[in-house]
């Protein structure tokens, strides 16, 4: 049996589970595979792919050509990159793994810290040889507006409640009385988006949550306001982002995640001096790496005796 091991970036995937175990032929590949023809050509041959989150994309037309692929394994409970009605339709069995939530909620507040104290300009300085180039942003006494409050949402509210922050959430099927229960108060999209000063996102990816964070709701937040993004790129208006930031007609962003990623090195993003940019790596902790790649190998031994464990449906 041959087994790839996708977009294992830091190429630990091996060191972290006991895949001996499986007695299987095993490659890693370490680098992302974007041009389809590509792909399909280095997998001729698996019968086993695991799948890092969603960072290839495995849609019906793919599917259709990977052959010999039998078992497909993506790290996470879900994955919105992967077809999984044409899963079904080929005969490839889609199974996924545990996850832990608190790591995404740690990096949210690493990004909010990092971009309301300049960490992105003051830690290249100091290496450089310099000394207090900018003034940061306190947080006491200002409002967080999370967009979402399920369990990553929650998480981060705590946090900012800790920094003395006033809280307020919005979601389409929020209530009242579950954002009380979280110490939130329950708002509006129109005031959330006009009252946060830092305006952090914490929603699943849908056809309901696309472009969710429009023009006009970038265009209802205050001048110096925050906005964070650490769920899915898609989530927010990439084009009326961009123009906002360019136009600073709002304080900046801080975003782990893209409509493209890896995201392209002359991408417009980086080159705006308002944003704070870090790739994708909320969940890139090795906690959760160690869950996803144990959980990987046994999905793997239960496939092959015949009783598939934790199946994506």
């Amino acid at each position: 049996m041959k087994i790839a091991i996708l977009d294992d970036y830091q190429n630990v995937a091996l060191s972290l589970a006991d895949w001996d175990s499986l007695g299987a032929e095993i490659e890693v590949f370490t680098s992302y595979i974007g041009d389809p023809d590509e792909l399909v050509k280095r997998l001729a041959g698996f019968e086993v792919v695991v799948a890092m989150r969603e960072r290839t994309r495995f849609p019906a037309e793919l599917l259709a050509r990977l052959t010999d692929l039998r078992l497909l394994v993506s790290t996470g409970r879900r994955n919105a990159a992967i077809d999984l009605a044409a899963a079904r339709r080929y005969g490839i069995v889609v199974c996924g793994t545990g996850y832990l939530p608190h790591p995404t909620a740690e990096h949210t507040w690493a990004l909010i810290l990092a971009a309301v104290r300049h960490l992105d300009t003051e830690l290249p300085a100091m290496r450089a040889g310099g000394w207090q180039t900018t003034v940061g942003t306190g947080l006491s006494g200002r409002t967080l507006g999370l967009l979402g409050l399920g369990n990553l949402g929650s998480r981060v509210a705590r946090v900012g409640q800790a920094f003395g922050m006033e809280t307020i959430a919005w979601s389409q099927n929020l209530t009242v009385e579950r954002a009380a229960g979280h110490g939130v108060t329950a708002v509006s999209k129109e005031d959330l988006f006009a009252r946060s000063d830092v305006l952090s996102i914490h929603l699943v990816l849908s056809r309901r949550t696309r472009g969710l964070a429009g023009p006009a709701e970038l265009a209802a937040m205050k001048p110096d306001a925050l906005l964070v993004n650490t769920s899915r790129g898609p989530i927010v208006d990439e084009a009326a982002l961009l123009d906002a930031l360019r136009r600073k007609a709002i304080g900046g962003a801080a975003l782990d995640v893209f409509d493209i990623e890896p995201l392209p090195p002359d991408h417009p993003l980086r080159g705006l001096d308002n944003v704070t940019l870090t790739p994708h790596l909320g969940y890139v902790t090795r906690d959760v790496y160690e869950i996803f790649f144990r959980d990987a190998v046994e999905n793997i031994a239960a496939w092959i005796a015949g009783s598939p464990l934790r199946i994506m449906t």
